[in-house]
């Protein structure tokens, strides 16, 4: 029997509340108890100890938007990589996106992802799978089959379903095998050859224009679908304000709907991309400082239910490049903590506020039992000192690509130990 004490820690259990100092005990990988005075008594016999030195001791990460390069890119990002990545930045369990080259469309390929995973990543990799065949919008794939292969979810990406036929028969399969659907709302017509929000920002410098309208049209029509289908539904990267007014509605109303946001769109805005820098284009663009205003309020009153670092590696060629031709996407598996943490020291959004986005909401969404510190949770944690300064570097972080739309920002907040499953992965 392996035993862990974790002492002399500060704690935070966004499923409690729990916002105090205290101690953990982990035993053969799971959280075997955890509260202020756990260690009143005395030390068990034999446990190695980990004395925190009053830094925040939270679940580890669930970062619920990541690509990897793996089959087809591992120029881009190698599971190995990856891995590193998250480790460094508190991220513990990745779900990741299944735009890879070939898709994961069939559970051959799934279940390769898996094995490649499971040598290569000190993290957990839990895979997501095609809604339709090569993410093209047009045939579904076999929902079962994945599911049994491993999927935790279905969704092509970045690539929006544009027939309405097709997306309700997906869903309506989808809902049959309590399948959980992930979904970009992003007008695919309106949005195919814009790189930028439209607006007076984006015309004076001669952008290519995306209508801000054109996610929440999509939003509206999805969730009307997922209505007729009672599919378990999530609305992955909302950016507007009048996206907020449509996922609002629809909680009232009793829909089964979920929303996750990416960090760029509550910590960055059009403004940023002055100079046309390519790391800071994104999917969807950066929006007006208005949406980004509403998206930290809706992220403090609960509406938004999860944080994600919607990690898209791109390598040099891909950026070096005229705005409108430069890929979309940014790395951000080793800034996700640190530029969130900004909520906390500007805006004071609790620490298990932001955690319950960061760790627990999203575990659930997959069937998880991590995000917490109950008993018998996956002893998935992380240490961290969340007033340590530093200034975000591209060429510093692990990750292969360095394409980081927070490359020179200051931030604060440093992870000092990673554990998953009770095994030290960083630190």
């Amino acid at each position: 029997m392996t035993r862990l004490a974790l002492t002399n820690a500060h704690l935070i259990d966004p499923a409690t509340g729990l916002d105090s100092p205290g101690g953990v005990l982990v035993q053969n990988g799971m959280i075997a108890d955890a509260g202020e005075r756990l260690f009143n008594d005395g030390l068990p016999e034999g446990a190695e100890v980990v004395d925190c030195q009053g830094k925040i001791l939270a679940p580890g990460i669930v970062d619920f938007n990541v690509s990897i390069g793996e089959p087809g890119a591992r120029h881009k990002e190698s599971f190995r990589s990856g891995g590193e990545a998250a480790a460094k930045g508190g991220v513990t369990t990745i779900i990741t996106q299944p735009n890879t080259d070939p898709p994961l469309d069939e559970p051959a390929i799934l279940e390769f992802v898996l094995r490649r995973a499971q040598a290569a990543s000190v993290v957990r990799v839990m895979p997501t799978a095609t809604l339709t065949k090569a993410a093209k919008g047009k045939e579904m794939t076999e929902y079962r089959f994945l599911l049994d292969a491993g999927a935790v979810a279905l969704t092509d990406g970045e690539n929006a379903i544009a027939d309405p036929v097709v997306f309700r028969r997906c869903l309506e399969y989808a809902a049959s095998v309590d399948a959980l659907v992930c979904h970009h709302p992003q007008e695919p017509h309106f949005s195919a050859l814009g790189c930028a929000t439209e607006g007076l920002f984006a015309s004076l410098r001669g952008l290519p224009e995306i209508p801000a309208e054109a996610e929440a049209i999509m939003l509206t029509r999805d969730i009307r679908i997922a209505a007729l289908s009672g599919v378990r539904y999530h609305a992955a990267q909302v950016s507007t304000a009048e996206s907020l007014s449509v996922i609002r509605r629809a909680k009232e109303a009793g829909a089964n709907v979920t929303c996750s946001i990416a960090v760029p769109h509550f910590s960055l805005n059009e403004f940023d991309i002055a100079d046309f820098r390519t790391f800071l284009k994104v999917c969807p663009p950066l929006r007006s400082e208005d949406d980004r205003a509403a998206m930290e309020e809706a992220l403090a009153d609960g509406l938004i239910d999860v944080i994600t670092s919607a990690h898209r590696p791109q390598d040099e060629e891909s950026k070096r490049l005229p705005f409108a031709q430069a890929a979309a996407g940014g790395v951000g598996l080793e800034t996700l903590l640190p530029v969130t943490l900004d909520l906390h020291h500007r805006a004071g959004i609790k620490l298990t506020t932001l955690f319950e986005r960061l760790s627990l909401t999203p575990a659930r969404l997959v069937g998880l039992n991590a995000g917490h510190l109950g008993k018998g949770a996956l002893a998935d944690l992380i240490l961290f000192d969340p007033h340590a300064p530093w200034i975000v570097d591209r060429k510093d972080l692990i990750s292969k690509s360095k394409n980081s739309p927070f490359h020179e920002r200051r931030v604060q907040g440093k992870v000092l130990g990673t554990w998953v499953e009770g095994k030290r992965v960083w630190g």
